[in-house]
């Protein structure tokens, strides 16, 4: 039993010194293998030793080499070319239209056929029923004092109906530069409002890129206390734009934000003061009277207040000229930024807007990008809600 022991011992330890000795045998061919690359390489022997070494490769087992992936040169005039346009924007907007401006205009002589369907056109794109009835009774009387006018003549009628309805007042954004005897600049004030969603912070945001991008110093004013993520929000785009920002505990006074950020403005010699305000509901009277304090605020020296703008949703429709009514009464609006426009709302908001209320469109907001926030041009946005 013993002797069986020790045998069954000794085998054991032969094996294991084989394998160890296989394991050494095969490490230090790797490692002078390993040691010889570098000399391979500089003489370009690489293959040939290679396949002494290690044995050559199947035909089957050949590797090809793949050919570099080349990205092309991207050219800045190719891309601004593929730049959507204002009426492909517009799209739904012009949807609306689509279905019967060709089909008034084979229709040859105007009929009651033809108003009912133009009727139709405008509520369908959020006109509203008022600034639709007043459009379509300014047309009629302009068609009678016409002879023999076409359809095609009623067209152009109706593109001057619906300009005149959206020039109201100034479209371009008031920028007053006032200088001291002192030499020293008033800083310019621009105080936004509406109800939450509308995209308020974000035109603000734009906003600052674009005059930062004119080279001009902004200081960005975080008046929406009551919503953290507002102002977390306003953060991103200070940082991401390069302005300073001036900002106040969750539930401060909204007034004395405004107030820190315009002094502070004149103090460091900035341009422009960009101030934004807590969504608040139109129905909200003591919300509404806590607005008109913001403004009282924001209107005294050392800062010009230039410009008070609404933002509207356009997709919220004739809600929008509900806003617009009281958010006017409270705070004497200037004028109005339309977002939104891109996607399912329906541009006749602004037409309702101008013909109901006087308040001109100022901005439209029609995408993502910085540079879909656009100057409204009157004539130019008639021609992308009507041409096919």
């Amino acid at each position: 039993m013993v002797i069986a022991l020790i045998v069954i011992g000794i085998v054991i330890v032969i094996a294991v010194l084989a394998a160890v000795g296989f394991f050494y045998l095969r490490t230090s061919k790797i490692s002078k293998l390993v040691s010889d690359l570098p000399e391979m390489l500089k003489d370009g022997s690489l293959d040939e030793k290679l396949k002494g070494k290690i044995g050559s490769l199947d035909e089957s087992q050949t590797v090809t080499k793949t050919p570099p992936v080349i990205i092309p040169e991207i050219k800045l005039d190719e891309v601004l070319a593929e730049t959507p346009s204002l009426k492909d924007k517009l799209a739904t907007s012009r949807s609306v239209f689509s279905g019967y401006i060709p089909k008034l205009s084979k229709a040859g002589a105007i009929s009651a056929e033809a108003y009912n369907d133009l009727e139709e056109a405008l509520l369908l794109a959020d006109v509203g029923l008022s600034a639709t009835t007043s459009i379509l009774n300014d047309l009629k009387v302009k068609v009678k004092e016409r002879d023999q006018i076409t359809a095609t003549g009623l067209i152009d009628l109706l593109k001057s109906e619906l300009v005149a309805a959206l020039e109201v007042g100034g479209h371009e954004l008031k920028f007053e530069v006032v200088t001291e005897e002192s030499g020293k600049k008033r800083p310019v004030v621009y105080l936004f409002v509406g109800v939450n969603g509308v995209g308020k912070t974000t035109t603000i945001g734009k906003m600052a890129a674009k005059f930062v991008a004119e080279g001009k110093k902004v200081m960005l004013a975080a008046g929406d206390t009551f919503r953290a993520a507002a102002a977390d929000q306003l953060k991103l785009w200070a940082e991401k734009t390069g302005c300073e920002i001036v900002s106040g505990q969750d539930g401060a006074d909204p007034a004395s934000v405004i107030f820190d950020a315009v002094n502070s403005a004149y103090s460091k010699g900035y341009d422009v003061v960009l101030a934004d305000t807590a969504g608040r509901l139109q129905n909200k009277v003591n919300l509404m009277q806590e607005l008109r304090k913001v403004k009282k605020v924001a209107s005294k020296e050392p800062g010009i207040l230039s410009e008070v703008l609404l933002v509207v949703d356009a997709t919220t429709g004739q809600n929008g000229v509900v806003q617009a009514k009281v958010f006017k009464e409270a705070t004497d609006l200037t004028g109005i930024v339309l977002t939104k426009l891109d996607g399912s709302a329906k541009g006749g908001v602004a037409i309702s807007i101008g013909q109901t209320l006087g308040v001109p469109v100022k901005l439209i907001g029609v995408g993502e990008k910085v540079d879909d926030l656009i100057p409204f041009v009157p004539g130019e946005f008639v021609d992308a809600l009507l041409d096919a």
